[in-house]
């Protein structure tokens, strides 16, 4: 077989490494971002924040005044020491010992140093609770075996309450029944079910009121049982306090209910609002979850009568690179040091190419968005136009899925609160007149009618769908239950109330 050379010509696609990072940059939050910036100026000698001149001036000025100020202040000293000194034929010098304007000025300084640095001015309300913030949550479980400690019991009765509290779930009720908690004791101590349950009456007594109960019925009877017994409705309350007749006020049968507790309607749903006010999972007010804040990556105003979309500049500082560093890098030179400083000046520049090109594509699509959903901002989530990833892809000329992860975990500040980018887009749905509305449009008529509606009397899903379809929207039952459904409206005989 002979060998040859051949020329060829052929096209491929390579994700370079930029593009990776950038890919990866476009799709991060802010407070993501922000951590990846942190994290970049750590390890890069040659990327630092540009800070502003302004700012670089007021630093520089308040240092020449301070220099100057010092320079004052060592020629002044050096002068009166010149003025003070002793001459030297007044005989030979005698210790006298310190005197007290010596002693007070030790002592200032003494405090001076041993003062500490931040100081304190006003209560310390004012500043946050650094070890709340950072220790971990109090669990329901920590709170229990806390006040367990608290309590005097005898060896047997701790296990007990051991053991009842490791069966406590989150809620607040416990988990399984007596008789196994029995027979898990009965492995090492043997104790009787009335053993057990008077170290569980002991344990519902506890903070917070009804943790321990074994169903519902209980959990709202501890809880009425510390009320004040002129409490209106407190007795009716307790009688209603039963499985059978939560069950029947679960399904709202009014007239079962009034007619077992022999109430009227007034009386009954006065009733229904005591029970309201207790709290069904008494667990919950006791963990703790960590708050998660938003950060809006656009700020949307109006300005001259337009609707305007700016970057919101605390997300994403200016990054410059490090002069002193890249002046330090010579050509030519292969040595360790060099070639690391070429390193990471191109990683420098890499990440703030990809820093820019985020923040480009981020603008230019909220922009976008802003032009498409101007009535949105004038008259609300009713004036919501159809938008989908498609429709800003064409606008901006990019794919439709750089269009998706540009609105990922993005959030955008308005007059009218903070959104999602994802909230603008939605499906959209026929009217009459063969144009289309928005489904954000239609749960939003859905929620204001719901909200107007007569508590008594509320209208069904069929009733929306007429009162739509007379606006010139065609929406089937079915979609309004879906619409309803996703906003957590319960159905119309779950709204209802007596008065």
């Amino acid at each position: 077989m002979k060998q040859s050379l051949d020329l060829k010509l052929g096209q491929h696609l390579t994700i370079t490494p930029q593009l990776q990072q950038a890919i990866r940059l476009l799709q991060l939050s802010s407070i993501e971002l922000q951590q990846e910036i942190q994290e970049a100026l750590e390890s890069n000698p040659l990327l630092e924040e540009n800070e502003k001149e302004e700012e670089a001036a007021e630093i520089k000025s308040e240092a020449d005044s301070t220099t100057a100020e010092s320079l004052d202040s060592t020629e002044t000293a050096s002068y009166d020491e010149a003025e003070t000194i002793p001459t030297t034929d007044s005989g030979p010098d005698v210790d006298t010992g310190p005197s007290d304007d010596n002693e007070s000025d030790w002592t200032d300084s003494f405090e001076s140093m041993t003062a500490p640095t931040g100081s304190r001015s006003g209560s310390d309300e004012d500043f946050p609770d650094i070890d709340a913030r950072n220790s971990p949550p109090q669990t329901l479980r920590d709170h229990l075996l806390w006040q367990m400690q608290m309590t005097p019991y005898s060896d047997t009765d701790k296990q007990i309450a051991l053991a009842l509290i490791d069966a406590i779930s989150e809620d607040g009720y416990l988990s399984c029944k007596l008789e196994e908690i029995q027979q898990a004791l009965s492995k090492n101590l043997p104790v009787e079910i009335d053993e057990i349950e008077a170290v569980l009456h002991q344990i519902q007594n506890y903070d917070p009121l009804g943790v321990g109960s074994r169903d519902l019925a209980e959990c709202l009877r501890l809880q009425m049982k510390v009320l004040p017994s002129d409490t209106p409705g407190l007795k009716a309350a307790t009688e209603l306090a039963t499985p059978q007749n939560l069950a029947l006020l679960a399904g709202r049968d009014y007239t079962l209910l009034r007619r077992q507790l022999k109430l009227s309607a007034e009386d009954l749903q006065q009733v229904i609002n005591l029970i309201q006010g207790l709290n069904p999972r008494p667990g919950n007010s006791v963990t703790s979850s960590q708050a998660s804040y938003v950060v809006p990556d656009i700020i949307v105003k109006k300005i001259r009568g337009v609707w305007r979309a700016d970057l919101n500049p605390d997300v994403s500082p200016n990054l410059r690179i490090n002069r002193h560093y890249e002046k330090m890098i010579h050509r030519g030179d292969s040595s360790a040091d060099n070639r690391y400083l070429q390193d990471q000046l191109q990683q420098a520049r890499w990440f703030i190419k990809s820093l820019n090109s985020r923040n480009e594509t981020l603008l230019k699509v909220a922009r976008t968005i802003v032009d498409r959903q101007r009535a949105f901002f004038d008259h609300g989530a009713e004036a919501m136009k159809p938008l989908v990833l498609h429709d800003v892809a064409e606008t901006v000329s990019m794919h439709e899925s750089t269009i998706s992860r540009v609105t990922t975990s993005k959030y955008m500040l308005t007059p009218r609160g903070i959104f999602e980018l994802k909230y603008f887009f939605s499906s959209h749905v026929s009217t009459a007149d063969g144009g289309t509305c928005s489904a954000t449009a239609i749960r939003s008529i859905i929620k204001k009618l719901v909200e107007c509606e007569t508590p008594t009397k509320p209208i069904s899903d069929s009733t929306i769908a007429e009162i739509l379809s007379e606006q010139g929207i065609n929406v089937a039952r079915r979609t309004v239950a879906k619409y309803r459904e996703s906003m957590n409206i319960p159905p119309s005989n779950q709204r209802k109330s007596l008065v």
